[in-house]
């Protein structure tokens, strides 16, 4: 039986990705989350071990032990957060432990959460070769995560290191992201209540939107990468708040007009839209949820749920 570690494995994409592996890959799993943003309840009939530490500590390293491979989640994801020392110190520093443990143990492979933010309001189709111009600090630190990962592998030759540049990911497991819970989510709730949804005028702002389905698909997938690589794990199709709107009609059975507002935001993203060729060449990733297939599925779960 493999044995992996998931650090964030209480958070949003870090507990499906920790379900996925014990009920797909059979395999015994440990989650470390210090619990500052994850919750107990996304691990509701997880039968793995939780270990409870911050990342920047080193008190866990002997606790996880040795696994086959290491699922890096954990991070600051807060884009709103103007504290640049504590973004660093979490997202790079972090890091740079999981890496000092995965050397400490022989762990020949880490697959870590890099992020679309690197590119900030860059040309689109995004693709991983350009040069990072993130627009906040998240953004920033996510880019240096992906240097200190290049100069790591570098070093040592026989540990692979994949980083997967997440874009605008969405799903199950996501409620307690609070503010930063995704379009589709906050949508839904005002939707489900009655309410007009509230989009910035005219709707037409574009995003690559990502079931999280596809996301613990890539993350697994980077298990099998023959080398170190970064890859952009997204849907490849961008979709504008409109046809989000569209789609949560059509699931709800509503016929719900948006509203449309000003946008305060004097920096904001009017398009996301990954490359998908090096994910496709390197991982095998082959995005299998339409944005209106995902949306669908994701209310039926909302619908079922009770927090």
């Amino acid at each position: 039986m493999k044995k992996y570690l998931v650090t964030g494995g209480a958070g949003f994409v870090g507990s499906n990705l920790a379900f996925a592996l014990e009920h797909e890959r059979k395999a015994k799993v440990t989650v470390l989350d210090n619990f500052s943003s994850g919750n107990y309840k996304n691990l509701a009939g997880f039968s793995g071990d939780v270990i409870t530490d911050d990342i920047n500590s080193r008190g866990w390293f002997d606790t996880a032990g040795k696994v086959d491979a290491v699922f890096h989640q954990a991070a600051m994801v807060d884009t709103t957060v103007s504290d640049q020392k504590a973004m660093m110190r979490d997202n790079v520093d972090g890091f740079r432990n999981v890496l000092e443990y995965a050397l400490k143990f022989g762990i020949k492979r880490v697959v870590y959460a890099s992020s679309a933010a690197v590119y900030g309001n860059s040309k689109c189709p995004m693709h991983e070769g350009q040069t990072p111009t993130p627009e906040n600090v998240y953004g920033f630190s996510k880019a240096i995560m992906d240097n200190v990962a290049r100069e790591f592998a570098e070093a040592h030759k026989d540990m692979v290191l994949v980083g997967l540049r997440y874009f605008n990911v969405y799903g199950p497991r996501e409620y307690y992201k609070g503010k930063m819970a995704s379009m589709m989510f906050q949508l839904y709730n005002q939707m489900k209540a009655g309410k007009r949804p509230r989009v910035f005028k005219f709707g037409e702002q574009m995003r690559d939107f990502v079931y999280v389905k596809d996301i613990v698909r890539g993350n697994l997938n980077a298990l099998d990468a023959e080398r170190s690589c970064v890859c952009n794990l997204a849907s490849g199709k961008p979709g504008n708040f409109n046809e989000v709107i569209e789609a949560l009609n059509k699931a709800l059975k509503t016929d719900l007009a948006p509203e449309y507002i000003d946008n305060p935001y004097a920096f904001y993203q009017n398009k996301t839209h990954a490359d998908m060729r090096q994910a496709k060449a390197l991982i095998n990733y082959r995005p299998e949820w339409s944005l209106e297939d995902g949306v669908a599925d994701y209310v039926k779960v909302l619908e079922k749920t009770r927090i």
